[in-house]
């Protein structure tokens, strides 16, 4: 971080922690115009948890509720640049990483993330199967080798990171946590936090675990709805927690309370999926989960199976 020339020397974090100010958190992901997913998921998340999001735009989705159309790339410089004069000014406690847009743009994220080691990285794999096949290779290649090592914590699908980490994988049976988090750990990521993982009479897990095993997790009890957004929403808010230095497996099980119930009181804003509420605390009482409750029938009856929307689930506690 760059130190002012003139004028008082105050140490940042200090001056922070004095006056109450929330962590700033760096969040590298796509510009989304239904503020489902990328950098607006993010910013709602991180200021309903307390957090400062420093936000840096990758790419620009063009896509409504249900799926993704197109994608624009942004110039690798242009990313490092938005990225670089805020560091230089801003003082970061945690780092998202989302979509990066292109092989280019993992490249010139992971040069950024290597000047700061110390902070946790909360890395974000959505499902990018919309992505045309050879751009998609070169990025899952360059995200395995640059991002993953750099990552404390992986998020994403029971079934895209089995692709991702283990796309030879035979079994009839489906590889556990701790299979996915070997498979990580080869690359030097510290954890997984697997979602959507199915179980018997309608329940779905999502569990933290590392190399040695499973660590944490909720239940979730599933019902017919159409959610976009959860996977940002998820992995935003625990970026946002582990920036107050709180534990890995503390801040997964407060992550996943809090994506519980901003499903529990989504909204559809169109004709797709239906959004995670980031401020569900913000509504009266009462209103939250009639509002979810007729939300969730709507996306139910719609019959979406776009790869990019996750079932809506209901916390088992």
């Amino acid at each position: 971080m760059n130190t002012p020339t003139d004028g008082p020397q105050v140490d940042p974090t200090t001056e922070a922690e004095d006056s109450g100010t929330p962590a700033c958190v760096m969040s590298f992901n796509a510009s989304d115009p239904s503020g489902a997913s990328g950098i607006a998921a993010d910013i709602a998340t991180m200021a309903s948890m307390g957090a400062h999001t420093l936000p840096v735009i990758t790419s620009l989705l063009i896509r409504d509720t249900a799926e993704v159309f197109e994608i624009h790339e942004i110039d690798a410089d242009a990313i490092s640049e938005q990225a670089r004069t805020i560091l230089e000014d801003a003082t970061i406690s945690a780092w998202k990483v989302g979509f990066l847009g292109s092989a280019e743009g993992v490249s010139v994220v992971a040069e950024i993330l290597s000047d700061y080691t110390d902070i946790p990285l909360v890395s974000y794999l959505p499902n990018v199967s919309w992505m045309e096949e050879d751009a998609q290779m070169s990025y899952l290649e360059a995200f395995r080798e640059l991002i993953l090592p750099a990552s404390l914590v992986l998020v994403g699908n029971h079934k895209t990171l089995t692709d991702f980490l283990l796309p030879e994988w035979e079994s009839e049976r489906p590889p556990s946590a701790r299979e996915l988090a070997v498979a990580a750990s080869e690359s030097g990521c510290g954890y997984v936090l697997v979602t959507g993982i199915q179980l018997p009479d309608q329940f779905i897990d999502n569990v933290l675990a590392s190399s040695q095993g499973a660590i944490a997790g909720e239940r979730f009890e599933r019902f017919e709805a159409s959610f976009v957004g959860a996977g940002d929403t998820l992995s935003a808010a625990l970026a946002a927690i582990l920036a107050t230095e709180t534990s890995v497996d503390m801040a997964v099980s407060e992550a996943l309370s809090f994506l519980d119930q901003a499903l529990d009181s989504g909204f559809r804003p169109g004709m797709g999926g239906v959004i995670p509420d980031r401020f569900f605390w913000a509504l009266p009482p009462g209103e939250a989960g009639e509002e979810a409750e007729g939300e969730a029938a709507a996306a139910g009856e719609s019959g979406l199976t776009d790869n990019d929307i996750s079932p809506s689930s209901r916390n088992v506690h």
